[in-house]
C-alpha cells in the first residue's frame, strides 16, 4: 500500500496559510541548497501529487510558467501525476492531471491502494484537515519556518492525535525538518 504523505511549510506556531507572505518557494536570498536536496529525495519517493483545486490552480498558473527553477519543483510538477479533488474543474489544463469528484475517501484509498510510490499533499489546506480527521494520512513532513505569524489557517484544527517523530534534519536557513509518522 502506497503511503498519503502530507508536506508542508509551517510557522513555529502551526499557520500552513502562506497569504500572510511568510513564505517565498523561490527566494536566492537564504541558502536553500540543502532544502532544495531534501525535496528533491522526497520527490524521488513519489509518484503522485494530490491538492485540492485551490492549489492546483496556484501551482498551474505559477510553476509552469518558471524557466531558471533553480529547485527543481518546475521539473517535477510538470512530469508527476497530479491529482485535484474539485467538483468544479472540467478541464484542468496541465499534463498528467486527474479530477477527482469524490467521494472523498473512496478516492483516496483507491490512489493508496493502487501500485506506486508516496503520494504527497501540500497546501491544499481544506482537503489536509478531510484527511487528518478522516485518519488516512500515513506520515507528515513539516518544513518549521522560524517565523511566528499569529494568525491564519493551523495544520491540526480540533485533531486529536499522537505521532512518532521519525526524523529531525536542521537546514542552514534555520528552517527544521520534522517527519512524523501516525
Amino acid at each position: 500500500m502506497r503511503k498519503l504523505v502530507v508536506t508542508e511549510n509551517i510557522t513555529l506556531d502551526g499557520v500552513i496559510d502562506m497569504a500572510g507572505g511568510w513564505f517565498d518557494p523561490l527566494d536566492t536570498d537564504v541558502d536553500q541548497s540543502d532544502i532544495t536536496a531534501a525535496n528533491t529525495e522526497f520527490s524521488r519517493a513519489a509518484d503522485a501529487l494530490l491538492v485540492g483545486r485551490n492549489t492546483f490552480v496556484s501551482f498551474r498558473e505559477f510553476w509552469p510558467k518558471q524557466s531558471d527553477d533553480h529547485t527543481g519543483v518546475s521539473d517535477y510538477l510538470n512530469r508527476v501525476d497530479k491529482y485535484v479533488v474539485s467538483s468544479t474543474l472540467d478541464d484542468p489544463g496541465w499534463e498528467n492531471t486527474t479530477v477527482l469528484r469524490g467521494p472523498l475517501l473512496g478516492e483516496v484509498r483507491a490512489l493508496k491502494d493502487a501500485p506506486g510510490r508516496d503520494i504527497v499533499v501540500t497546501g491544499s489546506i481544506r482537503l489536509v484537515h478531510a484527511l487528518v480527521a478522516a485518519g488516512v494520512v500515513d506520515e507528515y513532513r513539516l518544513f518549521v519556518t522560524p517565523v511566528v505569524v499569529g494568525r491564519g489557517a493551523r495544520l491540526f484544527d480540533s485533531v486529536d492525535a499522537r505521532l512518532t517523530l521519525l526524523e529531525t534534519r536542521r537546514f542552514e536557513s534555520g528552517v527544521v525538518l520534522l517527519r512524523y509518522g501516525t
